[in-house]
Formats: C-alpha cells, structure tokens, sequence
C-alpha cells in the first residue's frame, strides 16, 4: 500500500470515527486494540479553573479505524488502563505530557512504549516545540483545520464538528510514526529515542513536591530569608488546597498575592484585610490559615536560603556552554534546545561538586555535551 492510499484510509477513517459510549462497548474494543502492533492516542480535555484536568474525550486510531471513547458515558477507564500498559503495543502520541497527566489520573497508567512524534521530528532537525497540525504538514503535507482547539470538550452534546477535529487529531498518528522511525533508524537515533520518552513517562509518574512549589514563583530570588521561608510554607499550603478543592493554584490565591503575604508578612486577620489582595469570601475561607502560616515562621524564627542564581562571573562560562551546545546542534542538525536550554545549562553550573550529573545530561546527550560541558565547567572553577 502506498503512502497516499495510506492517508486516504486514515482520512476516510476520521470522517466516520467509533464512538465508544458504554461500559460494555469498552471493553469490546479494548480486544481490536490489543490487536494492534502500533495506536495513536491523543486526548482532549478542560483545564481552566481546576487543578486536574477534565477529561471530555480520549481518541485512538490504528490508521484504518478511529475510535472516539466518551469518558462521561462509560464511566471508570480501566479496560483504557489495560491498553496503556501491554508492552507489545507502542503507543503514538504528539507532545503528551498534559495527555500523560491525564491519562495516569483517570486510568491509573501511562502510555508505554511511548512514541513522542514531536520529538521524534526534533531529533530530525525540527523545533523541539513544533505542534501537531504543523508536524502533519511537514511529513504528509496535509493541512488540518484548527478550528476547534478551544473548545468545550465536557460539554454535552459534542458537535460534529469537533469530532472531526478529535479524529484528525489521532488518525495520521501510526503513518507518521513509521515514517518518522525510519527516518531515525537511518541516522541511528531511533535509541535517543527511547531514552527520552521513558524519562517522560518516569517524569509523568513522579508526583510534583508541594514544597518545591515556591520554585515556580517568579520574584523569590529577590526576598529576604524570612519573607523566603514564609513564600516557602504559603506556596506549599496553597498547592495542598488547591489539590484538594481540585481548583488552579490561582483560584486559591494569586502568585503576587502570595509574594505581598511573604513581604508584608501581616500578623492579624485586620492586617491582611488592609492589604486588599483577598476577596471578602476568601479572607474569611483562608485568612486564619495564612496568618497561622505566616505566624508559625515568625516565632520560630525560620530564615530560608535564597536559591542559588548565576553570579556575573559566571557570564563567560554560561555563553561558551551555549557556544558548545549550538555547535554540536549545527553538527547533528537540530533544534539546541533538544539538547539543553539554558535553564539546563544554569543547573548544570550550579550543581555542587560531587553530586550526581542532572539527569538530563545522562545517556545519549554525554558523549555528545556533557563531556565537553564539564570541561568548560572544570576550567572555569
């Protein structure tokens, strides 16, 4: 079969997709699915004002069937979960990590062996951030209408519209991905491969550390150690509510909010009322909580250790370790960022002596930068 009667099928099947809409249809083709060598997967999902996400709709395809399974009318997802975890199965899916979220949450696996497609064209001289509808056009030279992007996958009935859209999203998944395994078997890269999606799916199954959440405010650097460690205690409180209200981190308090609490460090429900940052409602739900927070530091005293930052004589060494990383990209034609990005590469020069290497900088990447990375470091120090 050539690649054309290929697309045609795939195209066909996406014009009339499977809708999966009982418990009992389920597991009937859960049993076409373990059939399979190779699927695509993709999901669509709400996540606006939760902090989980909403599954609307999960879609599979082999190239010659898409199957469009409705999450809010089979109910539990375990025969889902089952598919997810037959290793003699490669599961295809196209940036997954909010798709790998997701999935683990509402079925309690991850796709593996997974088959990342965006990285996969990366490793082939692409963006490491080159979307699907753009990835379908370099390889197949299709367009894929958009339109849908935004919608509402939880609102029932789903129009026709958006089930094209959900089916095209999935359907050219198992050509793309042998197209793209070829193209990586060709320069030997298919292994770089493998070892960055198993690290994807290691990544989706750790659970994010509450007290790591402070990391991700913007500004923390700049506060003194007492207003740092009660930045520390009220972002790890805020992340532990907002899991279990199941609301985004910033329908339970702000990030600037939070920064203003960590400097103003107000002692009194009437002190947190005059600094005008909370609704009514939520002074009452969570101010005695965040004066406890804040009032806890303060008598005993906790000073933080602001996180170590690059210093200004550490601009030279941060600029020929990107010189290293662009040249050795131009060498294998692709995206730098495949390799490391300059958040990586500030880890790297910031990790102490004699601690374990990021994981990042393991496997196929260390011949290829750690090595002369380390170099570069060693001589700097």
């Amino acid at each position: 079969m050539n690649n054309q009667n290929e697309i045609d099928i795939a195209l066909r099947a996406a014009d009339n997709p499977i809708m999966v809409e009982s418990a009992q249809h389920l597991e009937q083709v859960l049993n076409a699915w373990l059939k399979c060598e190779i699927i695509g997967i993709d999901t669509e999902f709400v996540r606006e004002r939760t902090w989980r996400a909403n599954l609307g709709l999960v879609q599979l395809s082999d190239g010659k069937t898409v199957w469009l399974v409705d999450p809010l009318k089979t109910g539990p997802l375990d025969p889902l979960g089952t598919l997810l975890k037959s290793q003699s199965l490669i599961k295809i899916l196209h940036a997954p990590s909010e798709d790998l979220d997701v999935l683990l949450y509402t079925t309690g696996a991850v796709p593996e062996p997974l088959f990342d497609t965006q990285i996969a064209c990366a490793m082939l001289g692409q963006s490491l951030q080159m979307g699907y509808h753009s990835t379908v056009e370099w390889l197949l030279g299709i367009a894929i209408d958009k339109g849908e992007t935004r919608s509402n996958w939880c609102h029932r009935p789903l129009r026709p519209a958006q089930l094209k859209y959900a089916a095209l999203d999935v359907c050219l998944l198992p050509i793309m991905q042998r197209q793209l395994l070829n193209k990586l078997k060709s320069l030997h890269r298919e292994s770089w491969l493998e070892e960055d999606c198993a690290r994807l799916l290691t990544k989706a199954r750790t659970p994010a550390d509450p007290e790591q959440s402070w990391r991700r405010i913007n500004g923390n650097g700049r506060l003194d150690g007492s207003s740092l460690a009660i930045l520390m205690s009220l972002a790890t409180w805020r992340d532990q509510q907002a899991e279990k209200q199941n609301l985004a981190r910033g329908f339970v308090i702000k990030d600037n909010d939070l920064m203003t609490l960590a400097n103003k460090k107000p002692t009194s429900l009437s002190a947190l009322s005059d600094l005008n940052i909370l609704h009514p409602n939520a002074l009452q739900r969570h101010g005695p909580a965040l004066i406890a927070n804040i009032d806890q530091i303060l008598q005993q005293g906790l000073i933080a250790d602001a996180p170590d930052s690059l210093q200004p004589a550490h601009r030279k060494l941060m600029k020929d370790m990107r010189r290293l990383v662009q040249n050795k990209a131009s060498e294998l034609s692709i995206d730098p960022a495949l390799l490391a990005s300059r958040r990586e590469l500030e880890g790297l020069i910031l990790s102490p002596e004699g601690e374990p290497l990021p994981e990042r900088f393991l496997g196929w990447r260390k011949e290829i930068i750690t090595t002369g990375l380390l170099e570069l470091k060693e001589a700097f120090s």
